[in-house]
């Protein structure tokens, strides 16, 4: 049973790979809810499952079976057309390697959602994006191609990306992984102030236990299952 501010909430969730003597089964009945708001670390060791959860959270892959609600909406029962505009309109993603285009600039990269989800630039576009590059600290840096910015210049430009389309949730998987230990805890700054300010909920896969401590909440996967979620440990 979901709660009001609930606004993710799986139940039973499995996956599997394969068929027959070769059916792996990544996800064994997962059972998890995020409530608005909330700042959630995603923790495990490879091969436990993670990333699976994290595509399949971000409409990215199907569930083999189980229950997946988002905002009041059962997104198994919705058309791959209205599950596309699902994603674009509620998800942002931010990812280990930033997958920014290289030969588009800071700018044009936090654009693209918006434009691909209108089918053309806008001025609104533009200024938002605008925006948001100057929140992450990079208004000198709008109009330089990323392959000119510092790794944890892309991964805010990717940041800023997630946001364009003001989504609810943003699911981040490793998004520290490449970065320095400055720059990791600045992207980590970065996201707690608009996890404060905006209320934008984010789950964040991570092995960093730095990262981790720095959420509200540290989800533990193992062999497919949730075997704790609880606050960081003081």
């Amino acid at each position: 049973m979901s709660a009001p501010e609930d606004i993710v909430v799986i139940e039973g969730m499995t996956k599997n790979f394969g068929s027959g003597d070769a059916t792996q089964k990544v996800l064994k009945g997962i059972d998890l809810s995020l409530a608005k708001g909330s700042l959630a670390a995603l923790q495990g060791r490879s091969g436990s499952g993670k990333s699976t959860l994290l595509s399949i959270l971000g409409t990215l892959m199907k569930p083999t079976a189980g229950q997946h609600e988002m905002l009041g909406q059962d997104l198994g029962r919705i058309s791959e057309r209205d599950l596309t505009e699902f994603r674009n309109r509620h998800i942002g993603f931010v990812f280990q390697f930033h997958h920014l285009f290289p030969d588009l600039t800071a700018l044009e990269n936090v654009m693209f959602p918006s434009a691909m989800h209108m089918g053309r630039e806008t001025r609104a576009a533009r200024r938002r994006a605008a925006d948001l590059l100057v929140r992450v600290g990079l208004e000198d840096r709008i109009g330089f191609r990323a392959t000119a910015l510092s790794g944890g210049q892309k991964q805010r430009v990717a940041i800023a990306r997630a946001l364009m389309n003001t989504p609810e949730l943003v699911l981040a998987d490793e998004p520290t992984g490449n970065l320095d230990r400055e720059s990791a805890d600045q992207v980590m700054d970065l996201v707690r102030e608009i996890n404060a300010e905006d209320h934008t909920t984010f789950l964040i896969s991570t092995h960093d236990e730095k990262i981790a401590d720095g959420c509200r909440r540290q989800i533990h996967l193992d062999d497919g299952q949730i075997v704790a979620s609880a606050p960081p440990a003081k």
